[in-house]
């Protein structure tokens, strides 16, 4: 596995397919459980890139994204841009967001594999929502977790 401050995992196989599939879906006003198009500047090019995230909403009403696969080409540009947009159909809704250090991101990877771990636990190393505090904070340095404003 790569460092987890470098950890990324590229789509193979199917994903690629899957996921222009997956990203139709908000395109077209449908949330797959509670899928949105998340849309941040690019980074270098200053233009909107868009990939469907799943957002993740806590019985208090906060928001977060997270990121399974590492440190992706959203997470990048989320992290410059500190702002971005999460549409669904004609809906846009504007964020910022907060990157959270790695001692708050256990109830949240928690509570993200609870939610999707039958979708994204391929890319948790074979951890469930059933891990333990120390399993999740071992992987937490490679999961970047944003909660949104």
């Amino acid at each position: 596995m790569n460092d987890a401050a470098t950890r990324y995992i590229r789509p193979t196989g199917l994903d690629p397919i899957m996921n222009r599939i997956a990203n139709m879906l908000p395109k077209l006003g449908i949330s797959y459980a509670n899928s949105r198009l998340l849309a941040v500047r690019g980074r270098t090019s200053g233009e909107w890139r868009t990939t469907m995230v799943n957002l993740l909403v806590t019985p208090d009403g906060t928001r977060y994204l997270v990121a399974p696969r590492g440190r992706t080409h959203w997470v990048r540009n989320l992290r410059v841009a500190g702002s971005g947009e999460l549409r669904l159909g004609r809906k846009v809704e504007t964020f910022t967001a907060t990157e959270l250090p790695d001692a708050e991101k256990i109830p949240v990877l928690r509570a993200y594999l609870e939610r999707w771990g039958w979708e994204v636990g391929r890319w948790f190393e074979g951890l469930t929502k059933d891990a333990t505090d120390a399993e999740l904070a071992a992987i937490a340095p490679g999961f970047p977790v944003f909660t949104l404003h």
